[in-house]
C-alpha cells in the first residue's frame, strides 16, 4: 500500500497539484501578514496548532488569488464582512484539513527525499528562464512568498507529501460503464421551465429606515466599521546594483580575473556516438549471445548504420543508423559512458557493454576535444562579473554603516542616510497592505508595526527585502485601527437597510403568490394580475448560465412533472429578488451504448473528488479539533 501511495506521488496527478499550488503563489504573491502580535493559534488539530503566520500567509494567498479573479469588484465584495468572514473560515478550514492529511501521512511512514524536492524545485516552470533553472528568479519568488530557502523546501516536503495521499485514491478509483452512463444521462438532462421574478426593487419606495435603526444597527455592528491601522513611514533604502563604483574596473583587472579563473571556461569534452542495442528481457543470456553475433559481424567488415536499423531494440536511434547525437559526461548511464568515452579514435567501436536497459555496441562517429574560451571571448562578462562583485562589496561596506549610524542616533535617519550618500524617502498615511514598493513585504511590515517603532519612535535594524538590498525605516506618524464616526457611514447602513427589508417584502409577497400557485392559479394569471412578465427557458440545462443559478438549482431539485401537473416552488434568489418557478416538462438524454474515454475520466475524477472529501471528513470526525469562534485579524474593509 505504501509502495503505491510513493509511486503514485511522483505521477502527473501530484505534478498537477503541486503546480497549482505554485501557481497560485507566482501569480497572487503574499503580501503583508495580517495576524496580530498575539500567539492566539486559530486552530489546534490533536494538539497541533496553526499559528496565525500560517493563517496570515494561507488568508494572503486566498485573498491575492480573489482579486485577481474579480478584479475592480473585489473591492465591493470585500467591503461585506459577512463574505469576508467566510473566506477567512474557508482558510481555516483548508489548513485543519491540511494538518490532519500530514498527521496522517507520518503515521503511514510517508517521505519525500531531499533530491525530490530539489528536482521538483528544479522542475517548476515558475523557476525557469529559457527553459532552464535559474537561482536568481527562484530566490526572488520565493522571497515575494516570505519564504527563506529552507523554509520553502519545508514547505515543499509537505505539499508533497500531502499529494502523495491525493495520487494514491486518484490512482485507485474507478468507475464501472454502467455508473457512467447513469451520470451522464443525469448530467445531460433538460427541463422545459417557466418563471416570474419579483424585483425588491419595485417595493423600495415602501421601505423607510428611521434615524433610531442605523443607530441600532451600528451600535451592534461596529466590527463591520474599522478604519484599518495605518502608518507614515520615513525610510532609506540601498541597493547594489544602484551604487556607482568610485574606480572603474580596467583592462589589466579583467584579463588577471581571466587567468586566476581560466579553469572555469573550458569546454568539456564531447563525443557523438552510435549504438546498437539489444534488450536483456526475460532471457539476457540470449541477448547477449545475438549481441555478440552482431559484434562478430562488425569485426567481419559489416556496416555498422545497417546493422544498428535493422536489429537495434532502440527504435528511435536505430531509424538513424543507431545515432545517439552529441554525449557529455555525467548524462548516460556509468557503464555505457566510460565504454564511450574510451574509444580513442572516430570510427571505433566497444566490445559489449551491459546496462540497466541490456547489452550495447557503441561506436564513436565524431570528437569534440576539451578546449578553453579565448579571453575576447568572455572579457564582456568577466567586467560585468567584477562590477557586481565590486558593487556588492560597496554595498556591504555602506549597509555595515548605515547599521551603526542608524543605531547610534536611533530618533532619526538622516546622519545614516548622509553617510552612505543616499535620500531620505516618506510615504503618506497608508494600510499596512497598501505600503509602496519596497516596503510591501512581511519582511518590513513584521517590523513596523511593533510597539519599538510605532510607541518608542525609533529606527528599524536593517532589513533584507531581496538579496543586496536593505532598507531602514521609522515610523513618522501612527493612525490605529478605530470605528468610523456614525455619520460617515450612515448612507452605507442606511442602503443596506432598505435593500433586507424590501428583500422581505419581497419574500412575503412571493410566499402569498405562491400559495396562489398551488391552489391551482396559472403562472400566467399570478403575472397578468401583478404585471409581470413569465419568462420561458426550453431545454434549460445543468450548466446553464441563461437564467439565475439559484433557479437552475432549483429547477434539477424538484420531482418530475406528472402527465397533468406541474412541479413547482418559490426560490430566493441570491440578489434579494424572489420568484416563482414551475417545472413543464423533464427531457432524459439518450447516452450512446459506447462511453467516450473523456467522459468516462471526467465522472471519475468528480468519484475521486467526493472519496477525498469523504477521507477528510473521515480524519476530522476522528481528530480533536478545536476552532476558537473567533480571532482578530486586521484588514482594510
Amino acid at each position: 500500500m505504501l509502495e503505491k501511495i510513493r509511486e503514485g506521488s511522483q505521477g502527473l496527478a501530484a505534478k498537477i497539484v503541486l503546480g497549482a499550488v505554485i501557481l497560485s503563489f507566482a501569480l497572487a504573491g503574499i503580501g503583508g501578514y495580517l495576524g496580530q502580535t498575539t500567539e492566539q493559534p486559530v486552530a489546534e488539530v490533536n494538539g497541533v496548532k496553526i499559528t496565525q503566520l500560517e493563517f496570515s500567509r494561507a488568508f494572503e494567498n486566498e485573498r491575492g488569488r480573489l482579486e485577481q479573479q474579480f478584479g475592480e469588484y473585489f473591492e465591493q465584495i470585500a467591503s461585506d464582512p459577512t463574505y469576508m468572514a467566510q473566506i477567512r473560515q474557508g482558510v481555516v478550514d483548508r489548513l485543519v484539513q491540511q494538518e490532519l492529511q500530514n498527521q496522517l501521512a507520518l503515521e503511514l511512514g510517508l517521505r519525500v527525499s531531499d533530491e525530490q524536492i530539489k528536482q521538483a524545485i528544479f522542475e517548476m516552470p515558475y523557476f525557469q528562464i529559457g527553459g532552464e533553472f535559474n537561482n536568481d528568479r527562484y530566490l526572488q519568488l520565493i522571497r515575494q512568498m516570505n519564504f527563506q530557502p529552507d523554509e520553502f523546501r519545508e514547505y515543499l516536503r509537505e505539499e508533497m507529501t500531502r499529494n502523495q495521499l491525493v495520487s494514491a485514491l486518484a490512482g485507485s478509483d474507478f468507475a464501472l460503464d454502467n455508473e457512467v452512463k447513469q451520470v451522464l444521462a443525469l448530467q445531460q438532462q433538460t427541463r422545459d421551465v417557466d418563471y416570474l421574478v419579483l424585483s425588491k426593487d419595485t417595493v423600495k419606495e415602501q421601505v423607510s429606515v428611521s434615524d433610531e435603526e442605523i443607530k441600532d444597527y451600528y451600535d451592534l455592528n461596529q466590527d463591520q466599521f474599522q478604519s484599518p491601522e495605518q502608518v507614515a513611514l520615513s525610510y532609506i533604502e540601498l541597493k547594489a546594483s544602484d551604487i556607482e563604483l568610485e574606480e572603474t574596473i580596467s583592462e589589466e583587472d579583467v584579463k588577471a580575473y581571466y587567468e586566476e579563473n581560466k579553469a572555469q571556461y573550458l569546454e568539456e569534452e564531447r563525443r557523438r556516438v552510435s549504438h546498437i542495442l539489444i534488450e536483456s528481457g526475460d532471457d539476457a543470456s540470449a541477448a547477449k549471445a545475438k549481441a555478440e553475433e552482431l559484434y562478430a559481424q562488425l569485426q567481419g567488415g559489416a556496416d555498422f548504420a545497417e546493422l544498428a536499423e535493422a536489429q537495434s531494440d532502440d527504435i528511435a536511434s536505430g531509424e538513424l543508423g543507431g545515432d545517439l547525437d552529441w554525449i557529455d559526461r555525467d548524462m548516460m548511464d556509468p557503464a555505457f559512458e566510460t565504454a564511450a568515452f574510451a574509444l580513442a579514435n572516430i570510427g571505433d567501436f566497444s566490445e559489449i557493454v551491459e546496462s540497466e536497459f541490456g547489452f550495447h555496441i557503441i561506436k564513436l562517429t565524431d570528437l569534440q576535444a576539451q578546449q578553453s574560451k579565448e579571453y575576447e571571448e568572455v572579457a564582456a562578462e568577466l567586467r560585468t562579473e567584477l562590477e557586481q562583485n565590486a558593487k556588492i562589496d560597496a554595498f556591504y561596506g555602506k549597509q555595515e554603516e548605515i547599521r551603526e549610524l542608524a543605531f547610534e542616533v536611533a530618533d532619526s535617519l538622516e546622519d545614516a542616510a548622509a553617510a552612505a550618500n543616499l535620500e531620505v524617502k516618506k510615504t503618506e498615511l497608508v494600510a499596512r497592505n497598501l505600503l509602496p514598493a519596497p516596503l510591501n513585504q512581511p519582511a518590513v511590515t513584521n517590523i513596523v508595526f511593533t510597539p519599538e517603532l510605532l510607541e518608542d519612535g525609533v529606527n528599524s535594524e536593517v532589513i533584507e527585502v531581496a538579496p543586496e538590498h536593505m532598507v531602514v525605516v521609522r515610523v513618522a506618524e501612527h493612525k490605529a485601527a478605530a470605528v468610523r464616526p456614525l455619520e460617515d457611514v450612515t448612507a452605507q447602513i442606511k442602503s443596506r437597510l432598505e435593500n433586507d427589508k424590501a428583500t422581505e417584502l419581497t419574500k412575503e409577497k412571493a410566499t402569498e403568490l405562491f400559495a396562489k400557485l398551488e391552489q391551482g392559479a396559472s403562472l400566467t394569471d399570478i403575472a397578468t394580475e401583478q404585471s409581470l412578465e413569465v419568462q420561458t427557458q426550453e431545454a434549460l440545462a445543468r450548466q446553464s448560465y441563461a437564467v439565475q443559478p439559484a433557479l437552475v438549482s432549483e429547477a434539477f431539485k424538484l420531482p418530475h412533472p406528472a402527465a397533468d401537473s406541474v412541479s413547482k416552488s418559490m426560490v430566493e434568489l441570491n440578489n434579494g429578488d424572489s420568484a416563482l418557478l414551475v417545472v413543464k416538462a423533464v427531457k432524459v438524454a439518450e447516452i450512446a451504448e459506447e462511453v467516450e474515454p473523456q467522459q468516462k475520466q471526467s465522472i471519475t475524477r468528480t468519484q475521486v473528488n467526493k472519496n477525498y472529501l469523504a477521507l477528510l471528513s473521515a480524519l476530522e470526525s476522528t481528530a480533536e479539533v478545536n476552532k476558537p469562534s473567533s480571532f482578530t485579524v486586521t484588514e482594510e474593509n
